[in-house]
């Protein structure tokens, strides 16, 4: 696996919405001294609408369509040595051409978090389309669950600080002696 990480440095957060996957990717990518980026915000910026407006305006299958070229853009700035923490969107990982991106070019980590808690998080969030219809929610986190497991790594998410998860992410083998390099300084790098 640390050889994929030299090849292409990413280190991806996935899980479903509300897990923290943004807030822990900022934190976790100044402790290593990397960029952060957000496949959401990395859409929105490609399509020039919010993702409540393109699944509203286009449908989810377009949405998927935009999401995969989205990630396939970001990756080949990895690729070029562009290491980066790449918190991607609840569906992102489930999307099989996505995993395969993502399997093939850096290390993922599920961010697991209870649907209770992920319930709390979202609730009468406007800009979170999928998470509307309680129903509907809580049949994609059981589903989704299934593939955020083939992640390389998982990680405890729940009732937790950002900063406790990112502590123990940088517990991972992959950050230990030989791993990345990583010796606790902000400015390491690969």
């Amino acid at each position: 696996m640390i050889h994929k990480l030299k090849r292409t440095p990413a280190i991806y957060l996935v899980g479903f919405m509300g897990c923290g996957k943004t807030t822990v990717g900022r934190l976790l990518a100044r402790q290593l001294g990397w960029l952060f980026a957000d496949l959401d915000e990395d859409i929105e910026a490609l399509v020039g609408l919010k993702i409540r407006e393109i699944f509203a305006q286009h449908g989810e299958q377009e949405f998927r369509r935009i999401e995969h070229e989205a990630l396939r853009q970001r990756i080949l700035r990895i690729q070029k040595g562009e290491a980066t923490v790449l918190a991607l969107g609840g569906g992102a990982f489930a999307q099989p051409a996505n995993y395969e991106l993502v399997s093939e070019n850096g290390i993922s980590i599920w961010l697991d978090c209870p649907l209770e808690v992920l319930r709390v998080r979202v609730a009468g969030d406007p800009e979170r389309p999928l998470a509307q219809d309680p129903v509907r929610f809580a049949h994609l986190y059981e589903e989704r669950r299934q593939a955020y497991a083939r992640a390389d790594f998982r990680v405890d998410a729940g009732n937790r600080a950002p900063e406790q998860i990112v502590s123990e992410i940088l517990q991972l083998p992959i950050f230990q002696s030989g791993g990345l390099g990583w010796s606790g300084n902000s400015d390491a790098r690969l």
